[in-house]
Order: structure tokens, then C-alpha cells, then sequence
């Protein structure tokens, strides 16, 4: 457990991908529509507030009233943005493997639930994650491998984490959890 990094390394790790989204947004406008699809399915999902401060900070605001009223995982989000614009070399690796995988479970739930929905954008991501996963080995390469039934609706946790260990059923059914909080909405 000691190798483990602290709770706000864990969340910019999980949420990596998002960061540097921005990031890049901010460096190149022309990504803006790809990141609007991103941050629109966020919206929808509950994280509004994180949205509307993301788009504030594409318009060029950089105060640190930003991280007002946020919770803490949104502000470490932000904050991570804050400072990656301004040095880029703070940018987390979303390629790295030393996060919780089982923070990721919402996300991954949030966008197979859009993906099996027709959003081309979530599918495009998930395929994206789905082919850094699949060179991560042991059970990041099953879950890789189960991406599309888990689009296609495929809900038994036997059949999905056959193969995995602890961590990755535990991954599979935490996924699981959230896809049905998803169908209840």
C-alpha cells in the first residue's frame, strides 16, 4: 500500500485524460469541438460545475477564484489545468499505471453508457483507452478486450471478468454499479 500515490495524485492521474485534453484545447482551439462533446456528456453526468469552470478557462480566465465553491475533486482538476497551462511539464501521464483503476469506474461506465447510446465521441475515447489498456497487460488488457460487450449491453459480471484477478473484478463490478445507477437516470 505504500507504493501507492495520495488521494490527489490518484484523482489527476484517473482524470489525466481530461487534463490534457484541456491543456491541448487551450494550445489549439481546433480541438474545441472534440473536447465540447466531452465535456457536454460530463455536464449531463453530474459534473456541471467542473464544466462551466473548464469553459471558463478556455476563454482565458486563470484567477484562482476558479477553484471556489468547487469540491475537492473538481478543484484538483482544476488546479491540474491551471497548472499545466502554465507549465506543461506538470502535465500528468494518462498513459501511466499507477492509479486506482476503480476511480476510473464512473468514467468508464459514463462513457460506454454514451457510446451504447450512438456518441461517436465516447466510442472514439473508449477505443482510444480501450488500445493504451490493452498494452498495459494483465487485467487492463482483458478490460480492453471487453469494451464492446460492454457497449453492446453485456451486464454478467462472470462472463466480464473471466479471467481477471481481484482488482480487475473488482473493476468490472464497480463499472457494472455505475451502468446501473446510469439506467435508473
Amino acid at each position: 500500500m505504500s507504493n501507492l500515490p495520495d488521494k490527489k495524485e490518484q484523482i489527476i492521474q484517473v482524470h489525466a485524460s481530461l487534463i490534457n485534453m484541456v491543456v491541448q484545447t487551450h494550445l489549439n482551439p481546433q480541438l474545441r469541438p472534440q473536447l465540447s462533446e466531452v465535456l457536454k456528456t460530463s455536464a449531463a453526468n453530474g459534473w456541471q460545475n467542473l464544466v462551466l469552470r473548464i469553459y471558463k478557462i478556455l476563454e482565458g480566465d486563470r484567477s484562482t477564484s476558479l477553484l471556489n465553491d468547487l469540491d475537492e475533486e473538481d478543484g484538483i482538476i482544476i488546479d491540474a489545468i491551471l497548472k499545466g497551462i502554465q507549465n506543461p511539464a506538470t502535465l500528468p501521464d494518462p498513459t501511466a499505471k499507477n492509479a486506482n483503476p476503480t476511480m476510473a469506474a464512473p468514467g468508464i461506465a459514463h462513457m460506454v453508457n454514451e457510446a451504447s447510446r450512438g456518441s461517436t465521441q465516447a466510442l472514439t475515447l473508449l477505443s482510444t483507452m480501450a488500445e493504451q489498456m490493452s498494452h498495459a497487460g494483465g487485467d487492463l488488457t482483458i478490460l480492453a478486450a471487453i469494451m464492446k460487450k460492454l457497449i453492446d449491453g453485456e451486464r454478467d459480471p462472470e462472463i466480464l471478468s473471466k479471467g481477471m484477478g481481484a482488482q480487475g473484478e473488482s473493476l468490472v463490478n464497480a463499472i457494472l454499479e455505475e451502468l446501473a445507477k446510469l439506467q435508473i437516470h
